[in-house]
């Protein structure tokens, strides 16, 4: 019996240091992900889907905020690590050609280089990086330049999705404030 208390007191004591920690605020660019097939995930667990996982991209989203995105958060002619926090990775689940190019399954950093008219979209094998702080264009496996594209409505928050083009094709879009750019994966 003496024992009793002496237990509810050592989890009591466990349970009090436990709730001192503090666990991280939530960011302010929240990690988002996107698939080829897009909603591959749910359509897997409806027992639908339509074609085999190509491709997915990792990414944290950042807000406009009333901010100048383009030639100032992100200024033009430097690399970026294409979102917030982590730089973004993609990782292809087979084989893929970009740009004619052939590109192994496996994962990858993406990064670009924004200008007003065009995008130059950069594969990179460093993975795991912050930022784009200790990019090194020496691990690259490949880069591509895509035009600009306007939208019609701004966008708050920076977005990614993929885009079927033909039954061998699709387009990632990365799209923030009043521009989009499309990078072109064939299978």
């Amino acid at each position: 019996m003496k024992k009793a208390p002496a237990l509810l007191i050592v989890f009591q004591l466990i349970f009090i240091s436990l709730m001192a920690q503090t666990l991280p605020p939530v960011d302010k660019s929240p990690m988002d992900m996107s698939y080829y097939p897009s909603n591959y995930p749910v359509l897997k667990i409806q027992d639908k889907p339509t074609e085999p996982l190509a491709a997915r991209v990792v990414y944290s989203r950042p807000q406009k905020a009333g901010r100048t995105i383009f030639g100032g958060l992100v200024k033009y002619g430097e690399v970026w690590r294409l979102g917030a926090n982590e730089a973004t990775e993609i990782e292809f689940f087979k084989p893929v050609k970009i740009d004619g190019k052939k590109v192994a399954k496996g994962r990858y950093t993406l990064y670009a280089i924004a200008y007003e008219t065009t995008w130059t979209f950069i594969l990179n094998k460093d993975t795991d990086t912050w930022g784009a702080f200790k990019y090194d264009a020496k691990k690259d496996i490949l880069r591509v330049t895509v035009p600009v594209e306007k939208t019609t409505e701004p966008l708050e928050s920076l977005a990614m999705s993929f885009e079927k083009t033909s039954t061998t094709t699709f387009k990632l879009y990365v799209a923030w404030d009043t521009v989009k750019a499309g990078l072109p994966i064939s299978l």
